[in-house]
Parts: structure tokens; C-alpha cells; sequence
């Protein structure tokens, strides 16, 4: 069965067979526009190549939000005739959607599901209980639900690109700026929650990353109020939307709530949601799903050109399937050396005060981090023990996206990190994805070999 999302923004596509995802990967992969809203009929055939089965599943409801938009005078989109890349059997809710996605990914049998994102057809935010039944399948109940023009996505979006960055695309460097501010204005920013903030935010008293700062600490403060009242329902908390991408408050969660969060929570994960809803029970989760380059790497000749060159590309197995690359689409680089730093930024086109992630060996995670003992897709931050030993994947504010790489791990980043370990004495290397500000991650071999070319990088 399939599952896909798009027209407003990351297209995505699923395939579930059996209870595995068989396929699963972003339109921008194949399109090559960053944020691509169209499935397109590439990807769609590569898709259909996946399964027999007849089920095709949208991660909405059209006339629904039709009605919302509507209200908030889109008029030129209500009216505009949208062409879908399938013709789907099946239609579920936005917010449903999401909530599909991480519940029947995650661990648990019985939870309470939260989902927060920009806006869906009139859903903003919403609690749901899920739990399986007898017969295995998934039964969902809305608890809760907040509606438009209400809505803390916007909101955060709005503050965005009050900041100078792209709505929908860097909220995660207005989350990373927050590190260089103070909370001086956080009563004028949580004022803006009770307005529209569809159409933008005109003007604040403060600086960008004091705003950025502020704007964390109401954050935080909105979505414990939502865990607060889905704790009510289980102990178990599912986080959906793509509200939850935001790694900083999802720490401060994670150190009162027993939580999951599926690693690609926002609307291209929508897309697992509409084909786990239709396949109803629970879903055996991997994000390695993607593109298959099929090559062999020796680790040993990765860790030999990292200690020459201090970074190297890897393009190997199936690509991720989410935001953020977790060891087969990935930039890797020494942590050790502080200048890698600003050469990875300077070659991605980045910000110089943007941080990146630590991949570390899970069962060194603590001796490195305070932290629990895994966190295996970079959903979390933690302060670092020993700064001085890894700069290059520290935060100014000594924090730090960490991924934990355990030994069962589908990618070879678990084979390249030993051998790294076993020639340096350090379990940690620097990660980042393997593209450059604006442009997808690299997909195929021949994305691999360009970028290889353009940026002179060895990438294995």
C-alpha cells in the first residue's frame, strides 16, 4: 500500500508491505528543488515498483481544508484545481496522519499522541489516545484539538522569518541562533500566540537571537501545557508534527516524559502516517528506506583519508528518510580540530555560528554527553562533558544534537565510527548531510560524484 503527502510543501512517499516500509523518500530527492510540494511522476512510478497493492492513501482531507481556506481569504487556492500523482482509494486527516506516524512506529502499545504543526485543515494542535485492539489494528480518538487561526507552527514559522530566514525551511537556525540570545522579551513574543499569525509578524523590540531565545522559553512552556494534559491519558507520549523537530525543547520533554518521536515528524512523514492508517497495525520502523547505492566501503580507507583530509562524503545504502542524515547520505569531518567547523560550513554555505551533530559509538554516548543511554536519530540536545576534546560538534551554549550509533546499525557510519575509534582513541565524528544550503541530499551515485567534483571531497 501507499502513502503519500504533497501540495504545500516536502512531498514525500511510502511503501508498506507486510508491516515494513519498503520505500520511503522525499520528492526533492529525485526533483532536485529543496521543499519540492509535487510528488511528480518519477518518483510516483518508482513507487508503484514496490508494491502490488491497489491502496493508495492521501495524508488529508482536500474539501475539508478547502473550507479553512476559504475562511482565511486564500480564494485563488480554493479555486485552483489541484492535480494529485495518484488517484487515491483512501483519504485521512492531516493531524491523523501525523499521529498514525508516530504511534505506529513507535515502541509502544498504548499511548496518548501529540501533534503540533503550522496547520492542517483546520487542525493546529491536537492530543489523540491510541492503543491496539484485540485484533492488533490501531484505534485512534481525538481528545483534543486546537484550531486556526490559533496555532503555535505558525506562530514559530512567522517569528522565523521575522528573523531574516525562510518560513517553513530554517526554523532550526532560528532554533540554533536562540543559543546567543537572552529571554529579555518573552511576554511581547507569547503575546503573539493569541493573533493570526498567518500573514507574518510586523515588527519586535529586541535583537534576532534575543527573540530566537525567547521565543525557545514560551516554546517550551506551550508544548509541556499539551504533555501536561496528554499525560492525563497515558504515561506514553508520541510527538508528531512538525513542531517536534525542534530538538532543544524535545530535551527538556524528554527529562519528564516517557516519549517517541518518529524522526521525520512533519508533513513528508505524513506520508508514512495515510499508508500505516490503511495497513492499521503496527509498523516494524527503519529510516534507512530511501535510494539504495549499492557499493562497498572499506572503513579503514575512510578513516585514513579523514586523518589526511579531515572530511570525507559517504553515499552508501539506502537513504534516510527525513530531515537530517544519520550516517549514508552524510559530510563527516574530525571533531577534534575546531577549524572543521567553519571548512564544513564555508563548503555546506552556511551560517558560521550554525552547529553540527556528534555521531558517537552508543555505548560511549555517557561518557561524552549528559544523556540517557541511546537517542539514535537527533531529536534531543545534551551538554557535553568534555568540550575542549570534540569543538567542532559543540554549541556555544555547550550543547550538542547527538546520535547515538548502536551496534546492530543498518549503516555503515557503526563500521567507519570503530575503526575511527580503534586509530584514534575518539568514538565521535563530526555529521552533517551530504548536500549544500538550498540544494536535497545527495541520492543517487551520480549526486555523490558531482558533489564530489564540485566541492573536491572524497566521498565514499
Amino acid at each position: 500500500m501507499i502513502g503519500f503527502s504533497e501540495g504545500f510543501h516536502d512531498a514525500a512517499v511510502t511503501v508498506i508491505n507486510d508491516g515494513r516500509i519498503d520505500f520511503a523518500t522525499h520528492a526533492e530527492r529525485y526533483s532536485k528543488k529543496k521543499h519540492d510540494k509535487n510528488l511528480g511522476s518519477l518518483l510516483a512510478s518508482v513507487a508503484q515498483d514496490y508494491t502490488d497493492d491497489s491502496k493508495i492513501a492521501f495524508f488529508e482531507r482536500p474539501l475539508l481544508k478547502k473550507t479553512r481556506q476559504f475562511v482565511a481569504g486564500q480564494y485563488k487556492t480554493v479555486f485552483r484545481r489541484r492535480k494529485l500523482a495518484y488517484r487515491p482509494t483512501h483519504y485521512f486527516g492531516h493531524h491523523l496522519s501525523h499521529a498514525a506516524a508516530a504511534f505506529q512506529t513507535s515502541p509502544f502499545n498504548d499511548a496518548a499522541i501529540v501533534v503540533v504543526d503550522s496547520i492542517g485543515e483546520w487542525d493546529t494542535a491536537s492530543i489523540w489516545k491510541a492503543r491496539y485492539q484485540e485484533d492488533g489494528t490501531a484505534g485512534y480518538w481525538k481528545w483534543w484539538s486546537m484550531r486556526y487561526p490559533k496555532s503555535i507552527g505558525l506562530w514559530y514559522s512567522a517569528l522565523t522569518k521575522w528573523a531574516g530566514f525562510r518560513p517553513l525551511d530554517e526554523e532550526y537556525i532560528f532554533m540554533g541562533m536562540a543559543a546567543y540570545g537572552t529571554p529579555c522579551c518573552t511576554e511581547e513574543v507569547r503575546d503573539l500566540l493569541s493573533q493570526n499569525n498567518h500573514r507574518g509578524i510586523s515588527s519586535l523590540s529586541s535583537r534576532p537571537e534575543n527573540v530566537a531565545k525567547s521565543a525557545e522559553w514560551v516554546l517550551e512552556g506551550e508544548i509541556r501545557k499539551l504533555f501536561n494534559m496528554a499525560g492525563e491519558l497515558s504515561p506514553n507520549i508520541c510527538y508528531g508534527g512538525g513542531v517536534a523537530l525542534n530538538c532543544v525543547v524535545n530535551a527538556k520533554l524528554q527529562k519528564d516524559f516517557s516519549m517517541w518521536i518518529m524522526p521525520n515528524p512533519g508533513d513528508a512523514g505524513a506520508s508514512l502516517g495515510a499508508a500505516a492508517l490503511t495497513y492499521k497495525k503496527k509498523i516494524d520502523f527503519t529510516p534507512y528506506t530511501g535510494y539504495n547505492i549499492k557499493r562497498t566501503i572499506n572503513p579503514k580507507e575512510v578513516v585514513k583519508t579523514l586523518l589526511n583530509k579531515g572530511l570525507v562524503g559517504i553515499a552508501n545504502g539506502r537513504a534516510e528518510f527525513g530531515p537530517r542524515a544519520l550516517g549514508n547520505r552524510s559530510l563527516l569531518a574530525d571533531p577534534r580540530q575546531i577549524e572543521n567547523k567553519n571548512r564544513v560550513n564555508q563548503i555546506k554555505r552556511r551560517q558560521k555560528f550554525r552547529p553540527f551533530a556528534p555521531a558517537i559509538l552508543e555505548e560511549h554516548c555517557q561518557d561524552y554527553f549528559h544523556m540517557p543511554p541511546q537517542s539514535r536519530y537527533m531529536s534531543y540536545t545534551y551538554q557535553c562533558k568534555h568540550p575542549d576534546e570534540i569543538p567542532a560538534v559543540i554549541h556555544y551554549d555547550n550543547s550538542a544534537r547527538v546520535q547515538t550509533v548502536p551496534i546492530d546499525s543498518e549503516s555503515v557510519l557503526r563500521d567507519i565510527l570503530e575503526a575511527w575509534y580503534e586509530e584514534t582513541g575518539c568514538p565521535v565524528l563530526l555529521n552533517t548531510s551530504l548536500n549544500i544550503r538550498g540544494m536535497p541530499m545527495v541520492n543517487d551515485w551520480n549526486d555523490a560524484e558531482l558533489f564530489s567534483e564540485k566541492y573536491d571531497v572524497s566521498v565514499f
